[in-house]
This record gives structure tokens, C-alpha cells and sequence, in this order.
């Protein structure tokens, strides 16, 4: 594809990106040079994650930027409780599993999904919810049980499978509702008395739903300035210079650096959707544990398509890896290299936690780009 072709042709443009490079590092070491440390950004997206390691920003701007992971990748937020869950269910007999690729490879109290298959459980891979109801229109003889993981993202999509599925009164098919929501774990993390972050980077997929203005509360209410980011270099170095100049000004605000993607008021049709679906719901994370209305769990209408009330498999509690740091690096309280397994016992071809999993995880992220 040709640049007059490639409308983001531009955000990855070489010489923009190492003038940006330049300005960002002048003025991250000036407001260092005052504070006596480095300065703390967080980026709360898995794709924001791969995309500063991959294309080497991470360590282009460590001199005076400390760029740390946080809880954006939904695949590693999925809670140990609900992964023992989902295995259970794949072992139920007659039940089909049907998930995103992510999910299959992380580790359980005892096992994977992936395991489970080996051992004759049903797992199937999908691309799309819509793809699973057609699967079970065309095998009536067993349930098929799609897990909902994601953010506010990808519940969308899982509304329409759902709908769809009762439109066509499609009685083998059902959800296990994962889902988690952006803003209430944001709030976690601005009142955690242990984390002393200065600024975020916003995520681009999920803002393009939620809008720019549903994050004023972080200026408003805690004083930290944010961006909204896309994903290219050049969108991510200008990001991180909206928030550097509001550092710079004592200024907080929540500025929007995608607005070729994202509006002020977000997307009233998937918004929309969302709420005749979902309701607000308390939900575990790993590393936060419980997040009161943190999570998305299916209306009372929808009870039919709701596996957690279709389903009942005994599940003992879940057992903790207590050497496996991913909730601290979710937190953004390490980095990857900081856990005693990270490339030791815990590596692409062995995860033993999630964020070693995930193509959105920090730790797979910094297996391959930062070694």
C-alpha cells in the first residue's frame, strides 16, 4: 500500500517520529530535573504495550521516561476464579467451549484450556460470537458456551451474538459473562496509596466507545493529566507530549491525541447496546481482586443465553502462583524483568501467568522486544 493510499501513512513517518523523539525526551528531562526522578506514564492498553516495545520507544525514552504497563490486556485481568471456571465448564459433558485464541493457553489452578482439549475436553477457537451461534444452529445436539472476555470493546459484539442468538431462538448457545470496565479500574488505580503515577495513556479502542469526556473525572477529581492515544509511533510520541505539556503547566486535563478515531460523547450506538444487555457488576481482577461494578454481567432478559445460570460446575478455590508477579505488573508496580521468573521458568513456550500468554501481555512484550 502506497502512502497516497495509507491514510496512517503519516503516523509512522521516520523523520516526524525522531523529531518527536527529541522534543519528548527535552521536555520529560526538564520536568525530571525538577522532580529529582524520572517521570511515570502508564499506558492502560495491551495493543499501546506491544506498540512502545516493538518499535523501540520504550527504551528510546527511558533516559527520563518511566513507561509502565498497566491493566489493559483482558486476557491477563481474567481472574484466576474465573479461568478455573471456564475449564470447568469445558469438561461439562455435551458442552463445547468457544473463545478468542488468547485465552486457550492461560494458566489455571491446574491447567489450560488447551490442556483440557488434549485431555478430550471440546475447546473451539473463534474469530467472531457470530461465528459460534452458527456453529450451534448447526449442531443442535451440543451446547456451545462462548467466553465474554474483553473491555467495553468487544462486549459489543457479544450483544449482537446474543441477540442474535434469541431472534433465532438458538437454545444451545450461551455466554459466560467476563467482561470488565476501563473506568472503574482507573479509579482503582488513581487511589491506590502505593502507586505514584503521573500521567496516563488512554486506550484508543475502547475511547472510540466511551468517548473523551467519560475520563474528566481523573483531572477533575484526582488531578492527573491524560491522552488518549492511537497506536502508530507518531500518535503515541504526540500523547505523550500532550501529557508532558500539562505536567509542565500544572494544568490537568484529559486530552483526546486520536480524534481521528475517538468523539467527545463516544459511540452512542454501541453505548447503547451495552446498557440493553449488561448490567454493572462487581468482578475480580487478578492483581485488584474485587472491584465493586467493575465488570459486565448479563441482564435478567438474557437468562436464557447466560451460561453462569445454565451451568453450575464445581470449582474448588482457586490456587494462587505465589512467585508469579503479573498482578504487581498489571498494577504497573514492576516491570516484566522485576519477577524471578520472567525468561527463567516463565517464557513464551512455558507461561506460567497470563501476561506471559497474551499478544497484549506486558511480559510477552518484554520477552521479545526488551531482553
Amino acid at each position: 500500500m502506497s502512502k497516497l493510499s495509507d491514510p496512517t501513512a503519516k503516523f509512522r513517518d521516520p523523520e516526524l517520529g525522531r523529531f518527536l523523539i527529541q522534543r519528548v525526551n527535552k521536555m520529560a528531562g526538564e520536568l525530571a530535573a525538577k522532580k529529582g526522578r524520572k517521570i511515570l506514564l502508564m499506558e492502560v492498553c495491551g495493543t499501546h504495550t506491544f506498540a512502545i516495545s516493538r518499535t523501540g520507544l520504550r527504551d528510546m525514552l527511558s533516559d527520563y521516561l518511566d513507561l509502565r504497563s498497566g491493566p489493559g490486556c483482558p486476557v491477563c485481568v481474567t481472574h484466576q476464579r474465573d479461568i478455573d471456571q471456564m475449564i470447568a465448564l469445558a469438561a461439562l459433558p455435551g458442552v463445547t467451549v468457544a473463545t478468542f485464541g488468547d485465552m486457550i493457553r492461560v494458566p489455571g489452578s491446574n491447567g489450560s484450556l488447551e490442556q483440557a482439549q488434549a485431555d478430550g475436553a471440546k475447546v473451539e477457537v473463534f474469530y467472531s460470537p457470530a461465528d459460534a451461534v452458527e456453529k450451534a444452529i448447526r449442531h443442535p445436539e451440543r451446547q456451545y458456551v462462548f467466553l465474554g472476555v474483553g473491555f467495553e470493546t468487544t462486549a459489543p459484539v457479544i450483544a449482537l451474538a446474543i441477540q442474535e442468538a434469541a431472534g433465532k431462538d438458538v437454545r444451545n448457545f450461551s455466554v459466560f459473562p467476563a467482561h470488565k470496565k476501563v473506568l472503574p479500574i482507573l479509579r482503582a488505580l488513581l487511589t491506590d496509596p502505593d502507586l505514584a503515577i503521573d500521567g496516563f495513556l488512554l486506550p484508543g479502542h475502547v475511547s472510540t466507545i466511551l468517548g473523551r469526556q467519560a475520563y474528566d473525572f481523573m483531572a477533575a477529581e484526582h488531578g492527573i493529566p491524560a491522552a488518549i492515544a492511537g497506536f502508530e509511533p507518531v500518535d503515541i510520541l504526540t500523547a505523550i507530549m500532550a501529557v508532558l505539556e500539562l505536567l509542565a503547566t500544572g494544568r490537568p486535563a484529559v486530552v483526546n491525541s486520536y480524534q481521528r478515531a475517538v468523539r467527545e460523547e463516544g459511540n452512542p450506538v454501541a453505548q447503547t447496546l451495552l446498557a440493553r444487555t449488561f448490567r454493572d457488576a462487581d468482578a475480580y481482577w487478578r492483581g485488584f481482586d474485587l472491584v465493586p461494578k467493575s465488570g459486565l454481567a448479563l441482564q435478567a432478559k438474557w437468562q436464557a443465553w447466560d451460561a453462569t445460570c445454565r451451568f453450575a460446575p464445581a470449582v474448588p478455590a482457586p490456587r494462587s502462583i505465589t512467585a508469579c508477579r503479573c498482578g504487581d505488573v498489571l498494577k504497573g508496580k514492576i516491570i516484566p524483568r522485576e519477577c524471578a521468573l520472567f525468561k527463567q521458568a516463565c517464557h513464551p513456550a512455558n507461561p506460567v501467568g497470563p501476561c506471559m500468554v497474551s499478544s497484549e501481555g506486558a511480559c510477552a512484550a518484554y520477552y521479545r522486544y526488551h531482553r
